[in-house]
Parts: C-alpha cells; sequence; structure tokens
C-alpha cells in the first residue's frame, strides 16, 4: 500500500540522522541520567529496610492520618513477605529519578507558558501529542539513540510523564486571584518576587496536583519500560506475562499497586490545607483536651 505522506520513513530518518551524527551528545546525556539514577537507586538501597518503612509509615501517619499509616504499614510488610522488596525499591528510585527529571523542566515551563500566550499556543499541542501517543512508542527511539537500559527507560518516562506538572503549574499560576497579584505589585514586588512570594504559593495546591498526577503516570510507564531493560517490578510483571504465570503477575501486580496508592494519598496530601492535611489521630488528641478543659 503506498502512501501519499511517508511520515513514519521521514521520523525514521531523522532518528538515523541524529544517531549518525551525534552520538556523543546522546552519550553525554545518557550518562548524566544514569549518573542520577543511579545515584537516587544506590541511596534508597543503602536505607535499611526498617528504617524505609519508618519514614513511610511517619510520612503517612503525619499527612493523611492514623488508618493511612496502619494501611501503609501493611502494604509494606506485604511486599516484603512477598519477595518483592528490592524490586520495589528499584521502580521507587527509577519513579523517582523520572519524577524530578520531569518537574526540574515542567514546573518552569509551565511558569513561562501561564506567563505568555505565544509559549502556551506553542506547548499545548506539543503536551496533546506526549499524552496521547502510545507509551510503547516512546521506547522505540529512546532505545535506539541510548541503547537498553534504565536511561532510555528513564527518558521514556519523562515524556509520557511531564505534561500534568507543566499543564496544572500554569493553571494554577494563571488562576491567582487578581486583586492579590495587583496588591503584590502595589507594595512594590519586582516580577520575581511576585512570581516566587504572591503567585507561586497562591498556586501551589493546583501544582501539587501536577506532581502528584506526574508521579502516578512515571510510576505507570517505569513499569512499561521493562520492555527495554530498565528493571524493577516491571521485569517481573513482563516475566509473568511471558511465562503465562498468573501468581507471579497477581503478586508483582499487588506491589505495583501498593506502591502507587501510598505515594498518590502522601503526595496528594501536600496539596490540601494544611489544618485539612492533618491526621484524625491528632484529632482525636484536640478533643480529649478539650473536652478535659470543659470538665476542669
Amino acid at each position: 500500500m503506498s502512501e501519499l505522506i511517508p511520515l513514519g520513513s521521514w521520523v525514521d530518518q531523522s532518528v538515523h540522522y541524529l544517531l549518525d551524527h551525534d552520538s556523543n551528545a546522546f552519550d553525554t546525556v545518557g550518562r548524566a541520567i544514569d549518573g542520577l539514577a543511579g545515584l537516587v537507586e544506590h541511596g534508597l538501597q543503602a536505607v535499611p529496610m526498617w528504617l524505609m518503612m519508618a519514614i513511610f509509615i511517619g510520612i503517612g501517619l503525619w499527612r493523611v492520618g492514623w488508618r493511612f499509616g496502619l494501611f501503609t504499614t501493611a502494604s509494606l510488610f506485604l511486599i516484603f513477605a512477598t519477595g518483592f522488596w528490592n524490586q520495589t525499591v528499584v521502580t521507587l528510585g527509577l519513579t523517582l529519578s523520572s519524577t524530578i527529571i520531569s518537574l526540574v523542566f515542567g514546573i518552569p515551563l509551565g511558569i513561562w507558558a501561564a506567563k505568555s500566550k505565544t509559549v502556551t499556543a506553542i506547548v499545548r499541542p506539543i503536551l496533546d501529542l506526549m499524552q496521547t501517543m502510545p507509551a510503547f512508542v516512546y521506547l522505540i527511539p529512546a532505545a535506539m539513540l541510548f541503547g537498553l537500559g534504565r536511561v532510555p527507560g528513564i527518558l521514556s518516562t519523562v515524556i509520557f510523564a511531564m505534561p500534568p506538572a507543566v499543564r496544572l503549574t500554569s493553571l494554577g499560576i494563571r488562576q491567582v486571584n487578581l486583586e492579590i497579584v495587583e496588591a503584590g505589585q502595589a507594595f512594590g514586588c519586582t516580577p520575581w518576587q511576585l512570581l516566587y512570594k504572591v503567585q507561586f504559593p497562591n498556586a501551589l495546591p493546583s501544582i501539587m496536583q501536577g506532581v502528584n498526577q506526574t508521579i502516578m503516570m512515571a510510576l505507570s510507564m517505569v513499569i512499561i519500560a521493562s520492555m527495554v531493560g530498565a528493571g524493577g517490578l516491571g521485569n517481573d510483571v513482563l516475566a509473568s506475562i511471558q511465562r503465562l504465570d498468573i501468581g507471579l503477575g497477581f503478586e508483582s501486580g499487588l506491589s505495583v499497586v501498593l506502591l502507587a496508592i501510598i505515594l498518590d494519598r502522601v503526595t496528594e496530601s501536600f496539596g490540601r490545607a494544611p489544618g485539612s492535611a492533618k491526621a484524625p489521630l491528632f484529632a482525636v488528641f484536640r478533643t480529649r483536651s478539650k473536652a478535659a478543659v470543659a470538665r476542669a
């Protein structure tokens, strides 16, 4: 079947051209990404298992509540008991590395888009393409340019996970009350001070929602990235598909689900008002103290 527009051939030729003429640049980028991912992964692996559990449980108690703390305890123990702790730590490292890169580029780009209609007009269709293109497609050029391993997995994850950070940062900045912005200008704020002392704090709930969605999309893409050797729980999920092993697929998939729930609830809590994010456990103590004062 003949093509009127050989778009696929053009894209393929472009990737091969980059591979032939800019291989040193891609090697440099690959080493930088691999270094960041290795630093994050080794840092997480250096933390003892009991301390890692204690950190997650403590954050869950502080930000969400005692019920979620119990859920976190049970979830982490189940991951350990089923033998997927090391793979979960690797997956967490890949997710955090991808999220860090996504936010480093996504949040400033979202701020720029909020300030410029021209940038918004250019960025918006690109973000649409990044979000709607099937995730597997990103793995092909990434593997060609950077080889197999965690580098192409992280890069494809960044492309897939960055759009929410850009969109929700831009939305949050643009939705800041104009009266607040005008008050800041009246007090003599420079554009930089206006952004980071007025607009950014008021847009923080929306920005944190973007962070939350970026982490969730990064986690989902990291599992798919096992097809190019990214590692982690994705390897077990992929092995279960190849061997039609229902038990392995359920156990590894359950570990992904539990990790996703923990990360989702914790990051979501940072987008709420501090008062509403406090754990119900502390509300119990406050209620008891008020009752004691009333009886006295």
